[in-house]
């Protein structure tokens, strides 16, 4: 993703403009390194709060400040190679959000600032000393997803009474996603469910883990991480299959066929991960900016799913969601 406001605000003049000079003049701007935990398609929105953000606080690409976008499409295998590069590069901050991603690029660096949009539990993954005193070149958002947990799992008992059977889905290389895993199903448990826990590593676990689940359960519960996030249409088109009803800690995965939701508002979170990058390009230390929390939750159920699996979802329930999607 690389739009050239750089030119067309030279107009004309720019085109006439050796490209050697053009490259010179980049090389001296500040420089964020963007590492896409998921794929630009399905992370594109998130990048454009992002990056609107950032203007408003005057950074532009190209003219005030350089974005180096790269990849990982969900695969932790690039997750290294991707922050050993933003090393190379010398980059300013780098940016990026998981659990995975992050602990590569601390592993990589520990001079580079680092900024995590999200992070399920920054602090029992090891990325910082504390929320308030984050040490270390890493800040940035915690969306609460294990705090969260419990309201989640009540939702879904609303939505499919008399629930006593849970499958988690979690990626078991994202240790943000093993987190939340493991307190859903202590959760569960303390409620008297039945569960049962899929890891998956890579996009083929996906469908092999829902061969497992057939007639087995009566909910799937799916702990988010970029490979999940990535492949969450995939996941709803297999849960529909299976005439599974879905729960997700983030509207997109509900955006893309899922039933519900409940979680922090990812686009507003990455609109504030562009505040810590605006104070680190102005001097500001990672070890002195408090790691935040969410501020806005957002409940959203897919009315179309719903009614693709024969479930009744009750008018005080849709009163209370923040978004129906009909």
């Amino acid at each position: 993703m690389r739009r050239r406001e750089f030119i067309s605000l030279l107009g004309g003049a720019a085109t006439a403009w050796p490209l050697s000079a053009r490259a010179q003049q980049r090389s001296k701007l500040p420089t964020i390194g963007f590492l896409g935990a998921a794929t630009l398609s399905v992370a594109g929105p998130l990048v454009t709060a992002f990056v609107q953000r950032l203007r408003e606080l005057g950074w532009i690409e190209d003219r005030t400040v350089v974005i180096e976008y790269r990849w990982a499409e969900g695969r932790s295998q690039r997750y290294a190679e991707i922050a050993a590069e933003f090393v190379r590069l010398n980059v300013d901050v780098i940016v990026t959000w998981g659990a995975g991603p992050v602990i590569a690029a601390k592993q990589a660096t520990t001079l580079i600032p680092i900024v995590f949009a999200l992070q399920t539990d920054p602090v029992r993954t090891g990325l910082v000393a504390s929320l308030p005193h984050p040490g270390g070149n890493v800040t940035g958002l915690s969306v609460q997803q294990i705090d969260t947990v419990s309201k989640r799992l009540e939702l879904l008992r609303e939505i499919v009474p008399g629930l006593s059977n849970l499958a988690i889905m979690a990626n078991a290389d994202g240790r943000g996603a093993l987190l939340e895993m493991t307190d859903m199903r202590t959760t569960a448990r303390s409620l008297g469910l039945d569960v049962t826990s899929f890891e998956i590593r890579q996009v083929e676990d996906i469908a092999v883990a829902f061969e497992t689940l057939k007639g087995g359960v009566q909910a799937l519960y799916v702990s988010t991480d970029p490979l999940t996030f990535t492949h969450r249409i995939r996941i709803n088109t297999l849960a529909q299959g299976a005439r599974l009803p879905t729960m997700y800690s983030q509207r997109e995965y509900v955006e893309a066929g899922g039933l519900m939701s409940y979680g922090a508002n990812l686009a507003d979170l990455f609109r504030r991960t562009a505040h810590l990058v605006d104070k680190i390009l102005r001097g500001a230390k990672p070890a002195d900016i408090p790691v935040e929390q969410p501020t806005k939750f957002d409940l959203v159920i897919n009315l179309i799913t719903a009614k693709a699996l024969g479930l009744t979802i009750s008018p005080t329930l849709l009163s209370r969601a923040d978004e129906v999607i009909e």
